[in-house]
């Protein structure tokens, strides 16, 4: 039920037709194929995310675009939700795409485990086609070889900034929750290492934990069980002043739900967003005429944390960082496809991401020795 209200919250916000939950075919959803000002594109776009269940927000931001553009000049694609063990599929997902002579670029936002082995297969017989790599898994020497613009939120930044605003919000635990595949991953793990670090700068006792991988045998239910179960445990132990945070997204309301019911912090999600868990947490129902109303939902969810008496202990940034991400790609791509734009032009990318949030303040950096890979943070609202 929960979920279920999560998905009407952000077909709301999008204010489209929902495509199929499970598509792992990238149906056609019904749009004309003119962008707002109606221009006929004379090219494609690919675009390559998760399911519903594995990263609904990319998904509804894909459908945003379709919306916007036509489902004739947007192709979408689904990678599996045990994309882990299932890479060959990604690959021919979006190897797939790359087949129309039509798709001038491929956003592929997660950039899960095979997205490079996909590029490089493509790359073989196709040099024109722009890649962009929204929230990459694979390390960044391997992803920034083939991509031409990676985008990412700045995780080793939010390792410090993670930390201070959990301990301002009177964090005396920290908590981190994620599993092998996760830390496996060089930003993840190191933005874990940088959390530790501040937690001590900070007197704030930090404890890593394991959590069930939502791609293993247990799949994402036997995963979100598990939150459920020890976020009381935690609590039990450490006491209410302990700050939660996981690194999976599909973990993340079944966690904002068992930190309100134990009155603790929850600092940010892993994929910071005020549509990222809290709709379907919180129970928010949006009407039809505050459908993309940031400043609504924020108002939403300070009323439902106020009505629990834990007001001060939430909090997320005010933009959707995952939308942002896929949403600013394809407009690049857009502008790649009119001849408007070589393949990486940071300042057009960056204008790009602040018109799309409606945000001047993001602050975009790029990762040591990788120029394309590019990296933004903003700015969080307590509730």
């Amino acid at each position: 039920m929960k979920r279920r209200l999560l998905s009407l919250a952000l077909v709301l916000i999008i204010a489209l037709t929902m495509v199929a939950c499970g598509n792992q075919g990238g149906e056609d959803t019904p749009a004309t194929g003119e962008n707002e000002g109606g221009e006929e594109l004379a090219f494609k776009i690919g675009i390559v995310t998760g399911t519903v269940s594995q990263g609904e927000e990319e998904f509804r931001a894909a459908e945003n675009m379709i919306a916007k553009y036509g489902a004739d000049k947007i192709k979408h694609v689904t990678y599996p939700d045990k994309f882990a063990q299932e890479q060959e599929t990604t690959i021919a997902q979006i190897t797939g795409l790359a087949s129309d002579p039509e798709i001038k670029a491929i956003v592929i936002c997660q950039a899960v485990p095979g997205t490079a082995a996909a590029i490089d297969k493509i790359k073989e017989t196709r040099d024109d086609i722009l890649f962009i790599a929204g929230v990459p898994h694979e390390d960044p020497e391997t992803i920034s070889a083939r991509a031409d613009i990676i985008i990412e939120t700045d995780n080793l930044k939010r390792g410090e900034t993670i930390v201070e605003l959990a301990a301002e919000m009177g964090a005396e635990t920290f908590i981190h929750y994620s599993f092998p595949r996760h830390m496996s991953m060089e930003l993840l793990s190191r933005r874990r290492d940088i959390m530790k670090q501040k937690a001590a700068e900070l007197g704030v006792n930090f404890v890593e934990l394991d959590a069930p991988d939502p791609t293993g045998d247990a799949g994402i239910p036997g995963a979100q069980q598990f939150m459920i179960e020890d976020v009381p445990r935690q609590v039990d132990k450490y006491g209410k002043n302990t700050a939660f945070f996981n690194t999976n997204c599909g973990m993340q309301e079944p966690l904002i739900k068992s930190v309100l019911e134990t009155g603790a912090i929850y600092p940010e999600q892993c994929c910071p967003s005020p549509y990222h868990a809290y709709p379907g947490a919180l129970g928010i129902e949006i009407p039809s005429d505050k459908a993309g109303d940031v400043s609504f939902m924020l108002e939403q969810i300070h009323a439902k944390i106020d009505e629990k008496g834990t007001s001060g202990r939430f909090a997320t940034w005010k933009v959707s960082a995952n939308m942002a991400m896929l949403e600013t790609a394809v407009e690049y791509a857009i502008d790649y496809g009119k001849g408007e734009v070589e393949k990486f032009d940071k300042d057009h990318f960056v204008n790009l991401l602040k018109e799309v949030t409606g945000d001047d303040n993001i602050a975009v950096s790029e990762l040591e020795d990788h120029p394309n890979f590019l990296l933004f943070v903003a700015s969080s609202e307590i509730f």
